[in-house]
């Protein structure tokens, strides 16, 4: 991780804005423990003029907007902040949850543990459009728009459904245990099972925008250990 740097996750850049597929386990801005590896570190250590157009939360995978200066960073800010930019997650839940646009409208509230609750009298409105991409067995691949931008909203609005995110623990989802799956799944005597994957199943697939004359529309490749889950599902779970 010392080795490591903003050219091998750089997606797409241009004068004025930089995006990269950020890695899950890295904080968007700076922590407390000013030892731990940031986006914003690493980035201005390229360009000291870069800014954040907006946050993913640490266990988050997936596309992140720079902006190279000044301009560019008020010009998208501005967007995000009209909501005017189209994000698309991609998410792995528990439970066959088969929608075509569906919308959850429920008011989010942060507490000041920085953990997101429903309250439907003071919290602030928020919405996203939830579709499915493929039902499995036990689990669900789901596209996720959030068309509001609240703390952990796609996390908070899916469980509220009953079907939390996979190893989304904070909101009632379980790490996934490919012995619970396949059929004479096996350990050595001394060996314990690891589960499939070990982070929050969410994935910042897509954005889309237009900032004057350009029009941005990027993807981000799912990560290894997302992928990999995917695969096996696709072998043990249809």
């Amino acid at each position: 991780m010392k080795q490591f740097t903003l050219k091998g996750i750089t997606i797409f850049e241009d004068s004025d804005l930089l995006f990269i597929n950020k890695p899950t386990g890295i904080s968007s801005l700076d922590e407390r423990n000013l030892d731990t590896l940031s986006i914003i570190r690493l980035a201005k250590k390229q360009n000291e003029n870069i800014q954040l157009c907006h946050r993913l939360d640490k266990e988050t995978s997936g596309i992140l907007v720079l902006a190279k200066h000044n301009q560019a960073y008020r010009d998208t800010t501005i967007l995000f902040e009209k909501r005017k930019v189209q994000k698309t997650y991609h998410a792995i839940v528990e439970g066959k949850f088969d929608v075509t646009d569906f919308e959850i409208n429920l008011p989010i509230e942060s507490n000041n543990k920085g953990k997101a609750i429903i309250n439907k009298k003071d919290g602030k409105a928020s919405q996203t459009i939830v579709s499915t991409i493929k039902v499995f067995k036990h689990f669900t691949l789901l596209k996720c728009m959030p068309i509001t931008g609240r703390l952990h909203q796609i996390r908070i609005h899916l469980a509220s459904q009953n079907f939390p995110l996979v190893a989304d623990e904070m909101y009632g989802g379980k790490l996934p245990f490919l012995s619970k799956m396949k059929k004479n799944f096996s350990l050595g005597k001394f060996e314990n099972e690891d589960p499939m994957i070990k982070r929050v199943a969410l994935h910042a697939r897509e954005i889309k925008f237009i900032v004057g004359e350009k029009n941005y529309e990027v993807i981000a490749d799912y990560p290894k250990d997302f992928q990999v889950f995917l695969k096996q599902l696709e072998k043990f779970d249809c």
